[in-house]
C-alpha cells in the first residue's frame, strides 16, 4: 500500500506556520513599543513605522525572485529536495534574526528576512504536492487545499501565543524578544528532518523548465499577457494586496490604538486561528460538497471585504475579538477556493510553474503593502485597513467581472 503524502504535508505546514505565528507578535513589537524598540533612542513613531513596513516588504520582495524558481525547479526535480531547500534558508533566517535582536543591528534584521524570502517557495511546492496527488480528482482539491489552510489556522492557534508569552519577561525571567526565533529555528530543524524521513515524492513526471532569477518578471507578464490567465490572476494579485494590507498591520493598529503588549497580541492572532481552523478543516470542506469555488468566491470576497472596515469601530481593544472571527471565516474560504480555481488553469505538467506564478502574485501583493502601509500608518494607524477593505472589494468587482462558471 502506498503512503499517502497527506499527513506529510500536513505536518510539514503546520509546523512551518507555526514557526511564522510564533513571530507575528514579536516583529512590530520591536519596532513600535517604545519599551522593547530595538531603534536607536529619539526614533518616531512614524518613522519606525516606515522601517517596519520595508522590514516586512523585504520577504515577499525576496521570495518574488525565488519562489518561482523553486516551483519550477521542483517540476524538474521533484517537490521533496526543493521543499528541504526552503526549510533550510528559513532555519537559516530565523537564526539570523534572534543573532539581530540580541546585538540590535537592523541591517542584520534585514539581511535575516531576505535570505528565507529567497527560499520560502514551501507553499506553492506544497500546492503542487496536492495537485500531484489528485490528478484526475479535481474535485478533491478544495478539501485537500482547505486541510492545509487547516494546518496553517492551528500555527496561527499555537503560534502567536507562544510567540507573545516567549518574548514576556514577566512570563520567564530570562525570555526575550530574541527567544522565539530560538524556538523557531528548532522547530524548523525538526521539520527538516520529519520531511526527510516520511515525505514520499509526489512527482510522477518531470520537465524541463527554464529557470533564472527573473522568472517573477516573466511570470507577471505571462499572467496578465494571457487571456486564460489575466482575470484570475488580477483577482488574486488584488486579494494579496488587500490583506496584505491588514495582516501586517493590525498588530501596529492594537499597539498604537488600544496599547496591547506582545502577549495580548499574540492571544488575538490565536483566536483568530481557532477560526481558520474551523473554516478549512469543517465549512471548506461543507460547502465543496455543495458548491463549486468559484461560485463560493462570488459570496467570501465581497464579505471578508466588508467585514474588514468594522475593525476600526470598538473603543475597546477586546471587542475586535467579535468581529475577528468573520474575517477568519471569509479570507479561510477564500484563500483554498481561490488556489481551486488558479490551479484549475492549469495542465498537470504545468502545475508547478502556474502556481509559481500565482506565488508571484501573491509575493508582489505582500511587498507593496508593507512599504504603502507604513507611511500611512505614520498618518493614522487605521489607513492600513481602510486601504485593506477597499483593495479586497475592486478584487471582488474584478472577479464578478469574470463571469466564472
Amino acid at each position: 500500500m502506498t503512503r499517502s503524502p497527506l499527513y506529510p504535508v500536513f505536518l510539514t505546514v503546520f509546523l512551518d506556520m507555526l514557526g511564522v505565528g510564533i513571530i507575528i507578535p514579536v516583529l512590530p513589537s520591536l519596532f513600535i513599543s517604545p519599551e522593547s524598540s530595538i531603534l536607536p533612542a529619539g526614533t518616531t513613531i512614524a518613522d519606525a513605522s516606515v522601517l517596519y513596513g520595508y522590514l516586512i516588504a523585504v520577504y515577499p520582495l525576496m521570495q518574488f525572485f525565488g519562489a518561482p524558481a523553486l516551483g519550477a525547479l521542483s517540476d524538474r526535480y521533484g517537490r521533496k529536495p526543493m521543499l528541504m531547500i526552503s526549510l533550510f534558508g528559513t532555519l537559516i533566517g530565523y537564526l539570523l534574526f534572534g543573532w539581530a535582536i540580541m546585538i540590535k543591528n537592523v541591517p542584520l534584521l534585514f539581511l535575516s528576512r531576505a535570505l528565507p524570502g529567497f527560499t520560502g517557495g514551501n507553499i506553492s511546492i506544497v500546492y503542487s504536492a496536492i495537485s500531484d496527488m489528485t490528478q484526475g480528482r479535481p474535485a478533491d482539491r478544495p478539501k485537500y487545499f482547505g486541510l492545509v489552510g487547516m494546518a496553517f489556522g492551528l500555527g496561527f492557534i499555537m503560534g502567536p501565543a507562544l510567540g507573545g508569552l516567549m518574548a514576556d519577561p514577566s512570563v520567564v525571567s530570562w525570555f526575550d524578544h530574541s527567544t522565539p526565533f530560538w524556538f523557531t529555528a528548532i522547530l524548523t530543524f525538526v521539520n527538516i528532518g520529519l520531511l526527510w524521513q516520511i515525505f514520499p515524492e509526489t512527482l510522477k513526471t518531470r520537465r524541463t523548465t527554464r529557470i533564472n532569477l527573473f522568472t517573477g518578471f516573466r511570470n507577471i507578464s505571462k499572467a496578465f499577457g494571457s487571456p486564460n490567465l489575466r482575470g484570475i490572476f488580477t483577482v488574486s494579485l488584488l486579494l494579496s494586496l488587500g490583506f496584505s494590507f491588514f495582516t501586517q498591520f493590525f498588530s501596529v493598529y492594537l499597539i498604537q490604538r488600544f496599547g496591547m503588549s506582545v502577549k495580548d497580541i499574540g492571544l488575538v492572532f490565536a483566536w483568530v486561528g481557532i477560526w481558520l481552523v474551523f473554516t478549512q478543516g469543517f465549512t471548506v470542506r461543507r460547502l465543496s460538497v455543495k458548491y463549486s469555488s468559484t461560485q463560493i468566491l462570488r459570496w467570501s470576497i465581497l464579505l471578508l471585504s466588508i467585514t474588514l472596515p468594522l475593525l476600526l469601530l470598538p473603543s475597546y481593544g477586546w471587542n475586535v475579538l467579535w468581529i475577528n472571527p468573520f474575517i477568519a471565516t471569509f479570507q479561510g474560504i477564500t484563500a483554498p477556493n481561490l488556489t481551486t480555481v488558479v490551479s484549475a488553469q492549469a495542465s498537470p505538467e504545468e502545475q508547478g510553474e502556474v502556481l509559481g506564478i500565482n506565488q508571484s502574485m501573491i509575493s508582489v501583493g505582500q511587498m507593496v503593502p508593507p512599504v504603502i502601509a507604513g507611511y500611512l500608518s505614520s498618518l493614522n494607524g487605521a489607513y492600513p485597513i481602510i486601504a485593506s477593505g477597499i483593495t479586497i472589494f475592486i478584487g471582488w468587482l474584478v472577479y464578478m467581472s469574470l463571469k466564472m462558471k
